[in-house]
Formats: structure tokens, C-alpha cells, sequence
């Protein structure tokens, strides 16, 4: 569990806010002797100067030479130094300053403070989220002009010691969002052995995870030792404070969830998903090869090259119709259509190679339902069938205004045909040992696999029909002891 610091250089620079014995001196940090013990050391570095071989200099790079994690880190301090560094990573922040603007009236120069990511302007809201995942300082001070387009002139960290009343209020409510750590009260529950971030994001409309699954999870977890918080996108600095990062948003590798699942696995945290399984996951081409290199029954499936006639004419030849074709990131039956002649799929994949230059064509296999086998570190964990939507080929059917699924059932595994079971487990060894839903027909007996996802639905009344509790104490159980072989250091098998 993460122990949370702040920095200052005089104990009455903290008299405007509420009082923490998580508030010390630069003067104590420096004396303090670093021991054996196994927690985790987060810095907020208050000091009022961060200028070069200033006391806050030190403190970060103190901090960074002892194993803490600090913001603002040494990295930070130097490129806000020069111009010329920092300017390198804002080039690709122009659309996000146009859609600032775009219902503001804003003068030709303005004068944006950023604390802990947030700003009191909802229009810049995000941009102060972006510079604060590049540039993590407690305050920043951000200058933009209009020159042709609008620019970030300037950036500026800023001392709390300059804030006036009102700036005071706004610092202190941001920190306290940042980091409910630093001046939280004692409570009467035992104190967690290790901290968990489950990421989700509350606007989703087809979360991986519903309210009552996540509510569970977080009941579980205390009551194995484990302090649980829901986290979301804004949250991305944070992730050092935790022993372990639980996605429960629908993840993609040009996604934030692939940043936060890299980073808090660069951070030494415990992933799931870690980035490596979203890799193989999220793209169904190279399922396709992994599961022939490897032997794993799939309906007979092609590969589709853009602008290659010979690739449609041996599905036409091999195949026959209907024949299904998916783009390669897909997910929840979206990007997957159906085609019964060689006019829908000539126009069909024209449409699909705008997204994507490489696109699957699969053999059709028509089945009442799927199976979902949920798999964690190589051991099956629950069973469902998902059936198709009423008068549909598929377990959704996503209109305009709504998306339709089929009724599921669930199942203990052992009920499961051998056959199953078998293809589910072998094709998720070659990806690793998270957790994985993989989704299987059965037809005349055998079990063919039509992908592995890495962020497969737990849902309370569904995934949990069968098991109750004991899915979330199985899932649990499992992150707390590769955070208890992290602290040790033993390597997570």
C-alpha cells in the first residue's frame, strides 16, 4: 500500500488548508533514512522554487534517486526549463486547443491555471488533462495566443505560496480529488494490505463490468485485504499510488486504456489487462495466425488484402455464401456483416477497407448460441451461453437508437462439452495468463474458437448466474497474490 507525501518548505506554508501528518519539510525529507520497508513512496513536491539546484529540484531528484514516485518528476522540471523541450510535445495538441475554442470568446491572449489536470473552465478540461499526463505538476500555468491559430506560448510551474483565496480553494478541492489519501480520516475498517484501480469510464454504454459487478468486486476486495477505487480517464497520473490496475472499460490499442494499462505496467503494477494480451487481442488477423501457428479450431477463416480481387475470388471459390467478414478490431458484433453474394461482398468489404487494409473473411457456422468460457491464468472460471438476438445471426443487434442482445444462460464449467472447453483453454496459453473470455461454437461435437477478448464481460445476474460471490473472491484472490508476489519480489507465474 502507497504511502502519500507532501513536500513543503515551511510547515506554516500549509496553514491555509486542512492539516495532514502526511505534510512535511524538505528539510524532514532530507533527513529521513530510507529502510527495508516494502512500501510504496508517493512525493507531491510543494517547494516553492523549482528552478535548477533549488530545493524542489532536490526534492524530486531526491525522491527519483530513492525509489519514490514524485510530481513533479526531475524530467518535468527540465523541460518546463527550456522552451525548446517542452514545445516538442505539444505539437499535436492543436485540435484539441480548436475544440476549446470552439464555444468560447476568447481574446487574442489568455491566461489557463491547471491544478492537478483540472481547470475551472469546462472547455479546457481536457486540455488541462493531456499537458497534466505530459507535464505532471501540482499547478501549471499555461499561456496561449492567438497567432493564425491558437498556440500554447508558455508554460509555467507555479508555486502554491502565490495563490490567492480563491486559487487556495480550488488547489485544495483538486488535491483532495487527486489523491484522497492525503487528508483522509481514520476509519474503523482494518487497514487494506494493498491499493486496486479498477478504470472504468461511467458514460459507457456497454461496460464490460455493470454497477452491480463492480459493487461486488469492491466487497470482495476489502474483504481480502484489498482498499478498491474506481478511477476513470482523468486519473492516468495516479496510477503509481496503486499496487494493481483491474480495466473494466472496454479497452482498444489506440485507446487510453492501452496508455494506462502501459504505464501502470511500467510503474511495476499489477495489470489486468496487461498491454501484451490487448496487443494480441483487440486485432483478429493476428488471432487468425496465432490460432493457426498454433493449432486452435477455428471455422476455416482468409485473410482479405485491400485492392486484392484474387484474395475475394478464393473466398468466393473456397468459402462459398454466406461468408461473414470482420474488421480486426471489432468488438461487440460491431464491424462484422454478413454477406450472401458476390455483389454484398464486393460492396461490403469496399466499405471495410476504409478502416482497416486488412480485413477477415470466416466460413458461416450458423449455431442457436455461443459459448463464453471465462478464463484466468489458464484455468476456466465460468461458462455462458450467449444466444442470438431473436431473428438475428448475432448475440447483438445494434440499431439507431438502441442495441438489442439474446438471452443468456450459465452454466458450472464442468457442465461444458469436453470439446469446448479444450479449444477455449488452448487458444488463450499462446496469449498469456489474464483474463480472457473466449467464444467458442460447438457444431457436430467440436468446439471452434471465434476470438479471445481480453476485457470479457462480468456482469452481476449474468457471468455470475452460476458461482455468485465466488466468481469475484475467485478473481480477487488471484490480483492479491500476484501483488503479494510483486511486494516480494517473485516473479508472476
Amino acid at each position: 500500500m502507497a504511502r502519500t507525501l507532501l513536500v513543503v518548505d515551511d510547515l506554516s506554508d500549509w496553514n491555509p488548508y486542512y492539516p495532514s501528518d502526511q505534510v512535511i519539510t524538505f528539510e524532514t525529507y532530507l533527513a529521513t533514512e530510507q529502510g527495508d520497508s516494502p512500501q510504496r513512496v508517493r512525493i507531491i513536491n510543494l517547494c516553492s522554487s523549482f528552478r535548477y539546484l533549488a530545493d524542489g529540484y532536490y526534492c524530486s531528484l531526491l525522491a527519483e534517486a530513492r525509489g519514490h514516485h514524485v510530481i513533479p518528476s526531475v524530467k518535468v522540471l527540465n523541460d518546463l526549463g527550456k522552451k525548446e523541450l517542452y514545445r516538442l510535445q505539444l505539437e499535436d495538441l492543436s485540435q484539441t486547443l480548436t475544440r476549446a475554442f470552439r464555444c468560447s470568446d476568447h481574446g487574442k491572449e489568455i491566461t489557463l491555471m491547471s491544478y492537478f489536470g483540472t481547470t475551472q473552465d469546462p472547455a479546457f478540461g481536457e486540455l488541462a488533462r493531456l499537458l497534466f499526463e505530459r507535464f505532471s505538476c501540482p499547478i501549471l500555468e499555461i499561456k496561449l495566443c492567438y497567432r493564425q491559430q491558437w498556440e500554447i506560448v508558455d508554460l509555467n510551474a507555479v508555486s502554491h505560496r502565490n495563490l490567492d483565496d480563491a486559487m487556495q480553494t480550488i488547489f485544495a478541492d483538486a488535491l483532495d480529488k487527486f489523491s484522497t489519501k492525503v487528508w483522509r480520516k481514520g476509519r474503523t475498517r482494518k487497514a487494506a494490505r494493498f491499493d486496486l484501480a479498477i478504470l472504468i469510464n461511467p458514460e459507457e454504454q456497454l461496460p464490460p463490468s455493470n454497477r452491480g459487478a463492480l459493487k461486488k468486486f469492491i466487497k470482495m476486495g476489502r474483504q481480502l485485504g484489498i482498499e478498491i477505487e474506481l478511477i476513470t480517464q482523468q486519473h492516468y497520473v495516479r496510477l503509481p499510488e496503486f499496487d494493481g490496475l483491474f480495466i473494466r472499460e472496454t479497452t482498444g490499442i489506440d485507446h487510453h486504456t492501452y496508455r494506462f494499462a502501459k504505464k501502470a505496467e511500467a510503474e511495476g503494477l499489477i495489470v489486468i489487462d496487461d498491454p501484451t494480451s490487448m496487443l494480441r487481442c483487440t486485432n483478429k488477423v493476428y488471432l487468425a495466425d496465432l490460432f493457426r501457428t498454433h493449432r486452435v479450431p477455428t471455422p476455416k477463416t482468409w485473410i482479405l488484402h485491400k485492392d486484392n480481387n484474387a484474395h475475394l475470388d478464393r473466398v468466393e471459390a473456397e468459402a462459398g455464401f454466406p461468408v461473414v467478414i470482420k474488421i480486426p478490431d471489432g468488438s461487440f458484433s460491431r464491424g462484422i456483416v454478413k454477406v450472401d453474394n458476390r455483389l454484398e461482398l464486393n460492396l461490403k468489404v469496399a466499405e471495410l477497407f476504409q478502416k482497416s487494409a486488412l480485413l477477415l473473411a470466416q466460413e458461416f457456422l450458423y449455431t442457436d448460441f455461443d459459448w463464453r468460457i471465462g478464463i484466468f491464468n489458464n484455468k476456466a472460471l465460468y461458462a455462458c451461453r450467449y444466444y442470438m438476438v431473436k431473428n438475428h445471426w448475432q448475440i447483438y443487434r445494434h440499431g439507431e437508437s438502441r442495441t438489442d442482445s439474446g438471452n443468456f444462460a450459465t452454466l458450472p464449467t464442468f457442465e461444458v462439452p469436453k470439446a469446448v472447453l479444450e479449444a477455449a483453454l488452448k487458444a488463450t496459453q499462446p496469449i498469456g495468463n489474464g483474463l480472457y473470455g473466449v467464444d467458442v461454437k460447438e457444431k457436430n461435437g467440436k468446439g471452434y474458437v471465434i476470438e479471445v477478448n481480453d476485457n470479457p464481460n462480468i456482469d452481476s445476474g449474468i457471468e455470475d448466474k452460476y458461482l455468485g460471490d465466488e466468481l469475484y473472491r475467485l478473481i480477487m484472490s488471484e490480483l492479491l497474490r500476484r501483488m503479494e508476489n510483486r511486494s516480494k519480489g517473485v516473479l508472476t507465474l
